[in-house]
């Protein structure tokens, strides 16, 4: 059954949405969100890794996408309208072998229509930015809306 909420205003909102997605099957946990910015973390583990055992920077880019998106429907009422992702880019800056990953996503613009989000990866354990990026999703009006 896919998750219909009317607005995520708590952490437990979006834990709601977690049951059989890929935030569950990468273990992605939402640690804090307000109205500026959410913080989600990931392990790193074997299958999120490349051949040669770094952390694979599709994955890397995935938590990116997935801190904005999210952080993306914060307060806003999803049965007029949902963030869909216009843009993404990222830049690889270290490479991961093992523990965690946290990624902060920051609003830098938000209107009507669209939100810009900056976000950093960091190695939790390290404490070093291994991965910046920058993602805008755009809002698309539901069926409910006039």
């Amino acid at each position: 059954m896919p998750f219909t909420p009317k607005k995520i205003e708590s952490l437990e909102d979006y834990e709601a949405m977690g049951p059989g997605t890929v935030f569950a099957a990468m273990k992605v946990k939402v640690e804090a969100v307000d109205d500026d910015s959410i913080t989600i973390s990931m392990p790193v583990t074997d299958k999120v890794k490349q051949p040669f055992g770094l952390l694979h920077g599709g994955i890397t880019m995935f938590l990116i996408e997935s801190a904005s998106s999210m952080h993306a429907c914060w307060g806003v009422d999803l049965t007029k309208r949902v963030p869909v992702g216009t843009e993404i880019n990222g830049s690889h800056l270290r490479p991961v072998t093992d523990g965690h990953i946290r990624a902060i996503a920051r609003v830098v613009r938000r209107s009507r229509t669209f939100v810009v989000h900056t976000i950093d990866v960091i190695h939790v354990e390290s404490g070093k930015v291994v991965s910046t990026g920058r993602m805008t999703n755009y809002y698309i009006r539901t069926g409910s809306e006039g």
